[in-house]
């Protein structure tokens, strides 16, 4: 059996930046299970992982814009430090939600000056080129039910 649409497929991950850092990997005995051809994956690791058995392992480099995108200049903003009610407790890094005409966004602190605190709205792995190193462990139809709800149920399944 390949991987194609409607399999769910488990896997171990790690992820790596361009200078070898893990930026993210499953835990020791609980593979990332997803549904194939349904967007619960970014699209780079989905193409990469198309036609693939369980038992491959591999590498794969995906670029920018089949990741987390480019970043978008437009979602990093100067926000005044008066706007914060505890802004001595401010620190980079520091993730909160904020409602938007477009729905809730995540903002990272990616900054504090003086009087001011940068924000970037951008997911933290835009801009990113991603280097997965990829191990497919186990592969089987999605049911009914999962196909129609679009995400796997059940031991492993991510809920969003």
């Amino acid at each position: 059996m390949k991987i194609e649409n409607q399999s769910v497929v488990s896997l171990n991950y790690i992820l790596r930046d361009a200078a070898g850092e893990i930026l993210d990997q499953n835990s020791e005995g609980e593979p990332l299970t997803y549904l194939h051809g349904a967007s619960n994956i970014i699209s780079g690791l989905e193409d990469a992982l198309e036609g693939r058995q369980a038992g491959d392992s591999f590498k794969v480099e995906i670029p920018p814009k089949q990741g987390y995108g480019e970043k978008d200049p437009a979602l990093v903003k100067q926000v005044p430090k008066s706007r914060f009610k505890e802004a001595e407790h401010l620190r980079e890094g520091v993730q909160f939600e904020i409602e938007t005409p477009q729905g809730t966004q995540t903002y990272t602190v990616t900054g504090i000056e003086e009087n001011t605190v940068r924000l970037d709205g951008n997911h933290p792995l835009a801009g990113k080129t991603l280097h997965f190193e990829i191990e497919v462990l186990h592969l089987r139809q999605a049911t009914e039910e999962e196909l129609h709800h679009g995400h796997v149920h059940g031991a492993g399944g991510h809920h969003h």
